[in-house]
This record gives C-alpha cells, sequence and structure tokens, in this order.
C-alpha cells in the first residue's frame, strides 16, 4: 500500500476525534535553522467532511487497533481497511505537508497497537524524527494512550506542545459497558501526571528558561455525548472537577455519530446531538470565562439545558429577581452575569462609565448584544428597566433559529414544546417599553 492510500485511510479515521486545537500555544519561534514556528493564535484551519474544524494536519498513526470499544469505528471486531504509517513515513508526509503550505502543525492519535506502551514509543520516535532529524518545531498535539507507561508520557511531553487524554464516556459504568479494555485510572493516572509535569515544568523555566518543556500548551480531553444516558448536568459537572484538578484547556464534547452498529448503542439511523453538544460548549464557555459553576448552569431537579434559550439567558430567566442590572453602578462580575455582556464588553462599561452615563447608544458602540440585555439593565435613558415577567421573556429570548429548522431534541428535553412569541407578547413587549419610558419621563 502507498503512502497516499495510507494517508486516505488513516486521516479518515482520525476524523471522529474533535479535540483538534491550538488555542493556548505559546509564542515560540524556531531555533537559527531550523523550520517552523508557533504562534498564540493557533495554525492555519481546514474543514473536515462533517464539518469539524481542523487546524492541523489531524492523523492516525495507525487504525489497527487491539481494543474492542462499542463506539469507535476502528474496534478491533468492525470491518474497515487496516493500515500503519512508520514513524519515518508519518514525519516524512508531515515535513512535505508543512514545505507545500497545507498545514501548520500536526495531530497525532493512534489506534492501541499490540499495547500501550509499544503505540506510544512509535508515536515518540516520529515525533523524535520531526524535532531532531527535520528540525521541525511547529506545533504539535499528541493523545497520550492510557495504560502507558508515566517514563513515556513523559518524554511524549517533551516533544509535544500540547497532550490529550480522552476520557471518552462521562461515567465508570458507561465505559466499563462500552470500552472493557479501558478503565478509569488509566485515564486519570497520565492526566494527573500531564498536570503535575505542567507545573513543574513552569516553575522550572522561571528559574532557568533554557529548562525542558512539558506540554507547554497543556493538555485538554473530550467527552462524547449522546452515546449513553448521562445527563448533562452530570456531563458539566464532571467538566467543572478536571477543569479544577487537572488544569485543562479545554473539554472537547464531541456528539455521538453512529458509524457501527450494537446492541448497547443508539441505532445507526439516529440522528447525532449536534444541539445537545452546542449547548454544552456554551456552558463549559460559561465555566471557563464567565466563573459560573456547574451547579448554577443546571441541577439535579433540572439536568437537561434548555435546547431554545443559550445557558446563560436561560440562568437569567431562572434568576429574575437578580435583575434588572444598573449597568452605570455594577461590579464587574454582576455585568458579566447579564446576557448580551461578554468579558470584554463588561470590561469596556466599567472604564466609559468613568466619564459618563451609559445608555442604550452607549452601550451599542460598546458591543453589548442589546436584543438579549436589555431585558435585564437599567442604564441612563431606561432607568426603570423593562421588568418582563419570566414566561414574556422567555419567549422574547427564543432561538428562533433552532425551532425554525426543527432541530429541536425531543428525545432528550421532555419540555422541549416550547411555541415562539405570538402577537399577544409582542403586543406586551411593546406595552413594558412604554411603561419604561413614562418611567422615564416622570424622572425627568
Amino acid at each position: 500500500m502507498d503512502i497516499m492510500d495510507k494517508l486516505t485511510i488513516l486521516a479518515d479515521s482520525a476524523k471522529y476525534d474533535a479535540a483538534c486545537t491550538s488555542s493556548g500555544a505559546t509564542d515560540r519561534s524556531a531555533p537559527k535553522g531550523a523550520m517552523g514556528n508557533v504562534v498564540a493564535a493557533g495554525c492555519c484551519h481546514t474543514f473536515s467532511a462533517d464539518g469539524r474544524c481542523v487546524t492541523l494536519l489531524k492523523v492516525l498513526l495507525t487504525n489497527k487497533c487491539a481494543y474492542d470499544c462499542k463506539y469507535c469505528v476502528n474496534r478491533r471486531s468492525n470491518d474497515v481497511p487496516r493500515t500503519e504509517f512508520t514513524p519515518t513515513e508519518l514525519a516524512e508526509l508531515t515535513i512535505q505537508f508543512y514545505r507545500r503550505n497545507y498545514i501548520e502543525g500536526l495531530f497525532l492519535s493512534s489506534g492501541v497497537l499490540k499495547s500501550p506502551d509499544y503505540t506510544m514509543e512509535q508515536m515518540i520516535k516520529t515525533l523524535e524524527i520531526l524535532r531532531y532529524q527535520h528540525n521541525f518545531w511547529g506545533y504539535i498535539h499528541a493523545k497520550t494512550i492510557p495504560g502507558a507507561a508515566p517514563a513515556l508520557v513523559y518524554r511524549l511531553g517533551l516533544l509535544a506542545d500540547r497532550l490529550s487524554v480522552n476520557i471518552e464516556l462521562p461515567s465508570e459504568q458507561s465505559l466499563t459497558m462500552l470500552a472493557p479494555h479501558k478503565t478509569k485510572k488509566a485515564i486519570l493516572t497520565p492526566m494527573a501526571q500531564i498536570a503535575s509535569g505542567v507545573e513543574e515544568s513552569s516553575k522550572s523555566l522561571v528559574q532557568y528558561r533554557h529548562a525542558p518543556r512539558f506540554a507547554s500548551a497543556g493538555q485538554a480531553t473530550q467527552m462524547i455525548i449522546g452515546a449513553t444516558p448521562e445527563s448533562d448536568y452530570r456531563i458539566i459537572r464532571l467538566a467543572s472537577g478536571m477543569y479544577k484538578k487537572y488544569q485543562l484547556k479545554r473539554v472537547f464534547y464531541s456528539a455521538y455519530i453512529p458509524v457501527v452498529e450494537d446492541t448497547l448503542l443508539p441505532a445507526v439511523d439516529t440522528r447525532p446531538p449536534l444541539l445537545r453538544e452546542h449547548r454544552l460548549y456554551q456552558a463549559d464557555w460559561l465555566m471557563r470565562k464567565y466563573n459560573f459553576q456547574a451547579e448554577e448552569i443546571l441541577s439535579e431537579d433540572a439536568p437537561s439545558l434548555h435546547p431554545y434559550l443559550d445557558p446563560k439567558c436561560n440562568w437569567a430567566i431562572n434568576n429574575m429577581d437578580k435583575f434588572p442590572v444598573d449597568v452605570n453602578k455594577a461590579d464587574l462580575s454582576t455585568l458579566l452575569r447579564v446576557p448580551g455582556i461578554g468579558p470584554t464588553g463588561a470590561r469596556r462599561i466599567v472604564t466609559a462609565r468613568k466619564t459618563g452615563k451609559l445608555g442604550l447608544p452607549e452601550l451599542k458602540r460598546i458591543g453589548v448584544v442589546l436584543k438579549r440585555a436589555k431585558y435585564f439593565i437599567i442604564t441612563a435613558d431606561m432607568p426603570c428597566g423593562l421588568r418582563l415577567q419570566k414566561e414574556l421573556a422567555t419567549r422574547a429570548l427564543i432561538d428562533s433559529r433552532v425551532y425554525s429548522f426543527g432541530v429541536e431534541q425531543l428525545t432528550l428535553f421532555d419540555d422541549a414544546g416550547t411555541s415562539l412569541p405570538g402577537a399577544g407578547d409582542v403586543q406586551s413587549v411593546w406595552e413594558a417599553v412604554e411603561e419604561a419610558a413614562l418611567c422615564l419621563a416622570r424622572k425627568l
């Protein structure tokens, strides 16, 4: 089999791995005479056949696998074409792609060939050839094989910019059921080792700038969503715990795509839960960028994300007693809780109000999304706020794009039958606006 046939098979086999990103990389220029730079903005982008953003040459070392994970297209019992790269072949292919300006770096994963240790040794050889023979110092993201020896994990971390260990499924019970060759301990142990290695490397670099760098862009993981019955609440609680314990840069959520048949999995003709994946990413963003706790977003009594409202709007609707917020007085953390106000907008508000009171025109120029924020704020020209009832505010904030395209997931959300605002609702909104205007007139 020639190298292009191998590339076709192994690149296609890698497309279901969502944890492919270069965000968070540190700036690094190539040494004199070497090739490849890393910049914080990341690598150039392309898109896979299923619409996912791919920033690197994304390929498997091999799709031959000793494991029989029920959800995986490369599982041992699945009848698919099998092949593998030698370390020299893959390193040469990467360099040739780089020289042709097709890529900026490499995302390397693999099936388990013979054993976790043997597979990791082959991955390490590939990266050693790239780094030391071809003198390539561009961005590399490598997948750690669960169960590999700690010494091999450390060697891989010295060669790659980012490491990741896929947690795969949201609970140990589901992992045991669908991936009997993997264990929770085998996944979490290298996660802890990588977190410790990154911390020790950072401390060493403070004392000596030429100290070896270990996974300087940190680590990430991936969870498959929709293959097992865990709730959104359980998923985001797990993600929150891993962010805190293992200092992860990202948790990736991959909507389960039915590609193999098994009695323990959803039917092959089941649609991937892409809307659910989207809402989980939004909830994850709130935890990482807005200081929300998982328990604030969902609870055991309300364990599913709303299909028609983004998580921040849904939180605001369920906490109407905290609104409206006066944008001319509220502190930064309070402003971040307002739908339509992001971290940049909140900082701009705090700066701009030092020179004068802010009204709706000023907020619009700052970059606040008024179509969401206007229901939750008090401004200089709207001192009483709109003060809508919970039901009316919900209807006003429903994502009409989700509703109109019919991608609601009735099997995942029992209360997904919310309707769009009717004429009476619109009239009620206008009445609220008129009341706010009268309030302003009385103030003046």
